[in-house]
């Protein structure tokens, strides 16, 4: 055997080993609970956009436009959030030249320097405590006065700041406004005096405020407060103001009210035809005055017995403008409706879901 004959010979015998070993899969690692991060690393942390966007499908329309829970694994119900509610005081982290923070109609206003940085705290739907920190804020192009934050809170089954609002295509980043009071589980709003809600910009809140409903303004002397209110039920398909929504995300609707900041669409444009769509519902702060039909396209029934003795059934009711009720209030003339709203319901054959 020729030296060079040796050589390979004694090469391959020593690799043998390392490739019969690179060829047997490692044995999978037990996962850990996430460790404890001490609360000056968790500040030193914050506003790194260090965490991933969690795909998450909200099913139906959101209200506060953030996830239901931090753990994806979990089915939570519709109206469950990792952030309700944030407390202007006292300031968990600030720039030390901030003492305290002002809600002035659509921003935050600080006593000494930006906002930015500042870390408040909050609360989930389920009561438990949640830091949030201001990681940005931008002024509205369309209104200036007000302003879009961007937000982080402390996800503490990951142990890692992370963006509370629901991520979709069509705003992968979301955004949140800062708004005065709280939302309840049932879609209440409560004035609630040093408290503000967050709501993401994939959320009702957040569109009936886009859409011309901002709470802190006012049109000839009324407030629009109740008219954003019953816009939040109205973006959700909540005929019994109880919480429960009865939509799909993105479906397609015109709103129009008394006030006149929003008119009747009567002509085709990009995503709406008039021609297409029908009366659905007239609309007050606490639901449906008054209905034509669902927006998901179940039967009417259905609502009459998720929220009894609230609707009763009788002759029709003319509202004008061609808007024709089915089902009325007992309790309320539709006639005091602050708006309305038409959309093309649901396609033939499509069947809704009874759950949440």
């Amino acid at each position: 055997m020729t030296a060079m004959k040796k050589y390979l010979l004694a090469w391959m015998c020593l690799q043998l080993p390392v490739m019969a070993q690179a060829a047997t899969p490692a044995a999978a690692k037990p996962e850990r609970p996430a460790v404890q991060v001490p609360e000056a690393d968790r500040y030193a942390r914050r506003c790194q956009f260090q965490a991933p966007h969690r795909t998450v499908k909200p099913q139906g329309t959101m209200l506060w436009g953030t996830k239901r829970s931090w753990d994806t694994e979990k089915t939570a119900p519709e109206l469950s959030s990792v952030l309700v509610s944030v407390d202007l005081a006292p300031l968990r982290q600030a720039d030390a030249q901030v003492k305290a923070l002002t809600l002035e109609g659509g921003r935050l206003v600080a006593s000494g320097k930006g906002v930015v940085g500042t870390v408040l705290q909050g609360t989930a739907s389920d009561g438990k405590p949640v830091e949030v920190a201001i990681c940005g804020a931008e002024p509205s192009p369309e209104d200036p006065g007000m302003i879009w934050y961007r937000i982080e809170a402390w996800n503490a089954v990951a142990q890692e700041w992370e963006n509370p609002c629901v991520a979709l295509d069509r705003v992968p980043d979301p955004r949140a406004l800062a708004v005065g009071g709280t939302w309840d589980a049932s879609g209440a709003h409560q004035d609630a005096p040093g408290k503000l809600t967050f709501a993401c910009e994939n959320g009702a809140i957040t569109k009936c405020i886009r859409w011309g409903y901002k709470p802190w303004e006012s049109r000839d002397g009324h407030s629009l407060a109740d008219l954003h209110q019953a816009c939040t039920r109205m973006a959700r398909a909540d005929y019994c103001g109880n919480g429960r929504s009865h939509t799909h995300q993105d479906t397609a609707i015109d709103m129009y009210d008394r006030l006149g900041v929003l008119a009747r669409t009567t002509e085709a444009a990009d995503g709406w035809d008039p021609a297409r769509a029908s009366f659905e519902a007239a609309w007050a702060p606490d639901g449906a005055t008054c209905l034509a039909r669902t927006r998901d396209g179940r039967a009417l029934e259905t609502i009459l017995k998720e929220c009894p003795n609230r609707f009763q059934t009788g002759a029709a009711l003319e509202l004008g403008q061609g808007d024709r009720c089915t089902v009325r209030r007992a309790d309320a003339s539709p006639a005091t409706a602050l708006l309305r709203n038409m959309s093309y319901g649901a396609p033939k054959g499509a069947s809704a879901s009874e759950g949440p």
